[in-house]
């Protein structure tokens, strides 16, 4: 029967091969599948003395062989993980093998990696242990992956919620006199987070800038680059997705009201739009109408006005509305 070697090929002795010159060959197999490999293969004596050293481990750990031969292994272990050497080195006389432990470990550099190490005694012919056999796997991007992966995985996790709190809350405070006008009207309120999520994925949900979503959701109101019904002027501000969210359903509502009531109702009607951020950091937002119909303050709050302040007031911020004779004036203050 042949051997097999690490690499599950199997070598058949060749005939009329002396032993030696087979032990030879197959001693060259091993040292050639040992510097091929992509993972650092190191050995040591017990005393802890490197004996041997990879290509691998010399990409992996930034010192060449010469300068790691004869070294203490602790030449790339963290002075907080020393410990761990002797722990190796105490099971190691007693026979037994280090499957897959993951520690860190210190390149020439100064830097850390994270290394998944599988530790074997090595014994003489006679049975005896005389050092160790080290398998070193830089893992450190595929720890990262997993971190980053599971930071997306909460992320995504937090903004479903907040997603289906916003909607819900929609929902309890949407009210109309038909089925067909409700359903009307609660897909124009989601349709209005719909839009800018899509704006959260440009940022990498850092958030949406207040003039994107403005535009967003008075497009339909811009009739070309001259048109001057609406007017939008403020720095530059970005808010985190929450807030966004909630000022992008609140001008939603406020362009929905104007066009069926208000300044967008007729031709002449405009929007003034402006922000800023106060002293104390909160960012104010004022919409005003001008030149549309005389407008009568309502004898009670409609749905749209419970709605923008209900969603005003879950960030801990105010929706004040004005009904002056010119047109609506809404002022929103959030906190940032």
């Amino acid at each position: 029967m042949g051997t097999e070697s690490e690499s599950g090929l199997q070598h058949e002795p060749l005939v009329g091969e002396p032993a030696l010159e087979r032990a030879e060959r197959l001693a060259n197999l091993l040292a050639s599948i040992v510097e091929s490999s992509d993972d650092a293969i190191v050995s040591k004596n017990l005393d802890g003395i490197v004996t041997s050293w990879n290509k691998a481990a010399e990409r992996i750990f930034g010192y060449s062989a010469s300068e790691a031969i004869g070294q203490p292994i602790t030449l790339v272990i963290p002075e907080d993980r020393q410990r761990e050497e002797r722990e190796i080195l105490t099971r190691l006389r007693r026979g037994e093998r280090i499957d897959h432990f993951e520690t860190v470990r210190r390149r020439r550099d100064g830097s850390s990696i994270i290394v998944s190490l599988t530790v074997s005694p090595v014994k003489d012919a006679y049975g005896n242990i005389v050092g160790a056999s080290k398998i070193a796997r830089d893992t450190t991007e595929q720890k990262r992956t997993q971190e980053q992966i599971g930071i997306l995985a909460r992320e995504a996790e937090h903004r479903s919620k907040n997603i289906l709190s916003n909607v819900q809350a929609i929902i309890n405070l949407s009210q109309s006199d038909t089925t067909e006008s409700l359903k009307e009207v609660l897909s124009g309120r989601i349709q209005a987070l719909a839009n800018v999520n899509s704006l959260f994925v440009e940022t990498r949900w850092i958030g949406a800038e207040i003039s994107a979503i403005a535009k967003q959701e008075l497009a339909p109101y811009f009739e070309g680059s001259h048109d001057k019904r609406v007017r939008m002027e403020g720095l530059q501000t970005m808010l985190e997705p929450t807030t966004a969210q909630a000022i992008a359903v609140v001008l939603h509502e406020l362009a929905t009201n104007a066009s069926k009531y208000g300044a967008l109702s007729n031709a002449e009607g405009q929007i003034r739009l402006t922000w800023l951020r106060s002293e104390d950091g909160q960012v104010v937002l004022r919409w005003t109408e001008l030149g549309g119909p005389r407008v009568n303050a309502p004898e009670r709050k409609g749905f749209g006005s419970r709605l923008i302040e209900g969603t005003i007031s879950q960030l801990g911020g105010e929706a004040l509305l004005e009904w002056r004779t010119e047109g609506l004036v809404c002022e929103v203050t959030v906190p940032t």
